[in-house]
């Protein structure tokens, strides 16, 4: 880079510290205001927070290493977390399913659901304690993307025995840090919107670029080559109309020595990765995702940022189809698929490649705040002060944010020293540890008999399952194996846990459904309701479950509308938008014109309000 890169680069990182500065005395007003800016945030901000929260560095540098190394069907491997497919459900139904609890955290739902008993306190404990583990994982998962790109260029050289790419990393996370830790969720989301700006303005310089290319008809791409054929990579061979075809194939002819040949039985990968999705929109998300949600101000809102989220996020797509098209052009300057992106950055005249790299890092920041500030208040909200401390004041409370923060961060980059590989950390975090958690996130919502005691041993057994088969099949193993065993593990611990001790307090239970009114297998405690208030709640669910099944396709083919036009496909890309304005004319009719409807139930369990 050349200084007038350096001081594009600098002149952001101040932007981005004297925006966090600036918010300190607000979210200082108490833990409200720090991790859910006391629910005054406009919905378009906490959308627009949102998307630029998920565009991590990390996961756009793997997702471009797939869509590069096997084309367009590179992005149904990404359904398995990368896509974010769940803002479907969000959308529809989850959303404001989670907003209506009013609560800060997940594991502090946790009480709403199952009471403030020994089962509501050992489930919100459990979900306290594994939602943190997530957390340093996260943060292991950015560190490792973050320093792997950022070493490309800041020319760091080792020192002290650890890798020039580690102290990249921790340059990155220690300026974030900064206004993170200042200014909680107001500098989380305000520093958000400015650096969806600047992304989208990277955005759109990337695909303007790409669309003078012209790719060839037949070419390589590199791909990753297992440890017991001598490690690397190598060029593999394939042709332009197999590259850019999105249709999905049963099965993929990918060479056995490659890393990526677990795809091979592509049909069962997604399959399974489908499952996964539907079983986790269903039961809601947790971490930076799900405390938009509790910090929005309507069931309106909730739909709102939604749709402003998943319309924005979809343009991550037009990005990685762009960077995947560039890779391929550059043709042998490409080896490791996971450098493509920092590759073409390399590539980009003086004054660009600073404002790029600059764009990149906002990407990496949006999301590695949201996460740590999320994560930090599992620890003060639903450890610190309902275990350590019940009493602390206001300032000692927010000491303990400044604290947590810290430590998350820390313990996520010491496990950076042994995680070198993006997709491997990813893999295991979407299909083992997240499967591990995803069976009682699931029942939770759906079937009253479920009580903290079977929760809590279905979350602790699935997280010790996805640990322990992290250690025992340390090489590159098909993940839908680690899904199928750590969500085997959870649901036995689930149920049987829940059989064995008594069934949640009704009244518990009866305030629940009152408030949140979920479908499913709730007909002991629907059947209190007047035959008019499970009319109109009914009538509601029967919406959100017809909109869901279009939501769905609708996200899908919106996000691979954009990347199939920047390949130049320009046949599925008018077939493609088609079929996204049919799906957005019925979704208007099943959930948007119902969007300022919402059920309320009086004391007297006669009335009902829209």
């Amino acid at each position: 880079m050349q200084i007038v890169d350096y001081l594009i680069i600098g002149i952001y990182l101040i932007g981005m510290v004297i925006v966090g500065l600036w918010f300190q005395r607000k979210a200082a007003q108490g833990i409200n205001s720090y991790f859910l800016g006391n629910r005054s945030l406009p919905w378009w901000v906490l959308g627009a927070s949102g998307m630029a929260s998920n565009l991590d560095v990390s996961g756009t540098m793997i997702i471009v290493a797939l869509v590069y190394a096997l084309g367009a069907c590179g992005m149904y491997i990404e359904i398995r977390g990368g896509v974010t497919l769940i803002m479907a459900f969000l959308m529809i139904f989850m959303g404001k399913w989670n907003r209506r609890a009013k609560v800060m955290t997940l594991a502090e739902w946790m009480e709403f659901r199952f009471g403030k008993n020994g089962e509501g306190r050992l489930a919100r404990l459990i979900t306290a304690v594994t939602s943190i583990l997530v957390t340093i994982a996260m943060i292991t998962y950015f560190a490792v993307g973050g320093g792997k790109f950022l070493d490309k260029f800041l020319g760091i050289p080792n020192f002290l025995g650890l890798s020039s790419q580690f102290w990249a990393a921790t340059a990155l996370i220690a300026v974030a840090m900064i206004y993170t830790v200042a200014s909680g969720l107001y500098g989380v989301v305000w520093t958000d919107v400015f650096q969806g700006s600047l992304i989208f303005m990277m955005i759109i310089y990337i695909v303007y670029r790409v669309f003078h290319f012209t790719l060839p008809a037949e070419f390589a791409v590199a791909m990753p080559i297992k440890d017991i054929a001598g490690g690397g990579f190598q060029a593999f061979n394939t042709t332009y109309q197999n590259w850019s075809d999105v249709l999905p194939k049963w099965k993929l002819a990918i060479d056995s020595i490659s890393v990526y040949s677990m795809y091979n039985l592509f049909g069962i990968a997604i399959m399974f990765y489908i499952i996964k999705v539907v079983i986790e929109g269903s039961g809601g998300t947790g971490s930076y995702m799900i405390q938009r949600y509790y910090a929005a101000k309507s069931d309106r809102d909730a739909g709102l940022l939604s749709l402003f989220w998943t319309f924005l996020l979809s343009f991550r797509w037009f990005f990685v189809g762009a960077m995947a098209v560039w890779g391929v052009y550059l043709g042998t300057k490409i080896s490791d698929p996971e450098m493509v992106l920092p590759i073409v950055v390399e590539t980009l005249p003086t004054g660009i490649k600073g404002f790029m790299i600059a764009g990149i890092m906002a990407a990496a920041m949006s999301t590695f705040d949201s996460t740590v500030n999320a994560g930090a208040a599992y620890w003060v909200k639903d450890i610190y002060l309902e275990h350590i401390n019940p009493h602390a004041t206001d300032r000692q409370q927010m000491r303990q944010s400044y604290g947590a923060s810290i430590v998350i961060v820390v313990l996520g980059l010491a496990l950076m020293l042994v995680i070198k590989n993006i997709n491997e950390i990813w893999g295991w975090i979407t299909m083992s540890i997240g499967a591990g958690l995803i069976v009682p996130q699931l029942i939770r919502w759906y079937w009253w008999r479920l009580n903290g005691y079977g929760y809590a041993i279905g979350m602790a057994a699935g997280m010790l399952a996805s640990i322990v088969w992290k250690l025992i099949t340390p090489e590159a193993t098909a993940e839908y194996f680690a899904f199928m065993f750590a969500a085997g593990i959870s649901f036995i611990g689930t149920i049987v846990g829940t059989l064995l001790t008594k069934p949640t307090d009704e009244k518990v239970l009866d305030n629940f459904y009152r408030v949140t009114r979920p479908f499913g297998f709730w007909g002991p405690i629907r059947a209190k309701l007047s035959p008019k208030v499970r009319h109109e709640i009914n009538r509601e669910n029967r919406r959100d479950i017809i909109s869901i099944f279009f939501a769905v396709p609708w996200q899908v083919c919106l996000f691979m509308m954009w990347m199939v036009l920047v390949m130049k496909r320009f046949d599925t890309f008018l077939s493609l938008l088609l079929v996204v304005i049919t799906l957005s004319v019925i979704l208007y009719f099943t959930w948007f014109r119902w969007l300022s409807s919402e059920v309320k139930i009086d004391e007297s369990n006669k009335e009902v309000t829209q």
